[in-house]
């Protein structure tokens, strides 16, 4: 048996790297397209290097909820019929009816990540964890010139190591934390995307002055988080920005989210495309929902009101210097109002600057040059989140995530999950039968068909 647990030689259609979201709802589409077609299913496995699925398990924070529709599920804007949705996972788990009582469009964080640990445990013959995907290189079929097959090589957390042969890869390792040019984490300063894991390691007691940075939506809920669970400390806002500002989650404007705004972003002009980002970067990025700025700013002003503050908002001001050691972390600040800098000594220094974009190259490496870049040496793609090749390379491979410069705002947001990942399963069984009857066609044609 081969390190999928499949065929030691057998090719797959497709191999998915990492098991989040993305390509869990590809996996659920390439199932469903399996149960439509069950003479000739889509063959996949999909690697994944965490030990158990878990998406953001770190931002499971009280009471926060998501900021899309629970109809923007894993299938239902792809297949309203489909057991993954949402609403089937409500069914399964007995809360329906008290769900629907809520009436409420957004469900808690926590109950979506348990629809997607839910939806992940149905496809657990076809993912293996605790595996990283170490590389990815073509292979040449016999009599051809171009690369028909990839060879991705896959990693165990054991140490050893196996090769799968796929005629697809679908890439979408997810976003890359970013923190500020010199500062690097540690037991005292996080990313947010480390900050339950890190805070749990702490004692409550320890912390009593605590700094939160930036200006978005983790940012503001870590804020509100620890002001609620330290009633002893200092919780200081580091905000670049003159205070918060609200998330536009308004009807028109979240149509920059819908499946059709795709088409208009990737066949749109430039100057179309940066009027999406100039009018509409304020539906996601650095913005914080309105609920959760009320309330930050009614507790600042009655901590005014009683003469006791211990919330501190630092607007228009950004860290210059860090310095981290085991018991704390030494904080430069630098106000942009009037240029004054302020030291400031704190036990816990959380980092809630956003992700940098997927990247495919590393994975790709030397590969990497058969496919083209844009002008900003950007990689190109096709509509269907395929790379465009260089030299007319029959294999696939897509991306889910990486894809903002080509395919708009929703590239690695959930809002366009169940349709982006049907596209991208719908051009692989349609390749797939092109390549079939292309074969099918040659072999009639040969002369020894006569």
């Amino acid at each position: 048996m081969g390190i999928t647990g499949r065929g030691k030689h057998e090719v797959l259609d497709l191999v998915g790297i990492g098991f989040g979201p993305s390509n869990l709802a590809l996996a659920i589409a390439l199932d469903e397209h399996g149960a439509s077609a069950p003479q000739h299913p889509v063959t996949s496995h999909f690697f994944e290097r965490q030990p158990a699925f878990g998406w953001h398990r770190n931002m499971l924070l009280p009471s926060t909820t998501m900021q899309i529709s629970f109809l923007k599920d894993l299938a239902t804007f792809r297949n309203p019929m489909s057991r993954f949705s949402f609403v089937s996972y409500l069914h399964a788990s007995n809360r329906l009816v008290q769900f629907v009582n809520n009436q409420d469009f957004y469900p808690t964080r926590q109950e979506f990540h348990q629809y997607l640990e839910w939806a992940a445990a149905a496809l657990g013959d076809r993912v293996t964890y605790g595996a990283e995907v170490a590389s990815i290189r073509p292979r040449t079929g016999p009599g051809s010139r171009t690369a028909d097959l990839l060879e991705i090589e896959v990693r165990r957390g054991d140490g050893t190591t196996g090769t799968v042969t796929a005629r697809n890869v679908a890439i979408s390792t997810g976003l890359v934390p970013r923190l500020p040019e010199g500062v690097t984490s540690g037991p005292r300063v996080w990313h947010s995307s480390e900050f339950l894991s890190r805070f749990g390691a702490q004692t409550p007691a320890d912390l009593r002055h605590v700094a939160v940075v930036g200006a978005g939506q983790s940012a503001a809920e870590i804020t509100r988080f620890l002001h609620d669970s330290l009633p002893h400390a200092q919780v200081s806002a580091v905000i670049p920005s003159y205070g918060y500002s609200i998330a536009d989650d308004t009807p028109f404007a979240n149509q920059v989210f819908d499946p059709g705004a795709v088409d208009e972003y990737y066949y749109g002009t430039q100057r179309a495309r940066d009027a999406f980002w100039r009018y509409h970067g304020n539906t996601n990025y650095s913005v914080v929902d309105a609920d959760v700025i009320r309330d930050l700013y009614r507790r600042s002003y009655d901590e005014e009101v009683r003469g006791g503050r211990r919330l501190h908002f630092r607007n228009l001001t950004r860290v210059v210097e860090v310095e981290g050691s085991g018991s704390g972390a030494w904080v430069v600040l630098r106000s942009l109002l009037d240029d004054r800098r302020e030291e400031l000594a704190v036990d816990a220094l959380v980092f809630a600057t956003g992700y940098d974009g997927m990247d495919p190259a590393r994975l790709l490496g030397d590969f990497d040059r058969h496919f083209q870049r844009d002008a900003a040496g950007r990689h190109r793609l096709e509509r269907d989140y395929r790379l465009v090749s260089e030299s007319g390379l029959t294999c696939g491979v897509y991306l889910q995530g990486g894809t903002e410069h080509s395919h708009g705002l929703t590239s690695s947001l959930l809002s366009n999950t169940a349709v982006r990942s049907g596209e991208i399963a719908d051009s692989i069984v349609m390749r797939r039968t092109r390549r079939e009857l292309g074969r099918s066609r040659s072999v009639a044609e040969s002369p020894s068909a006569a």
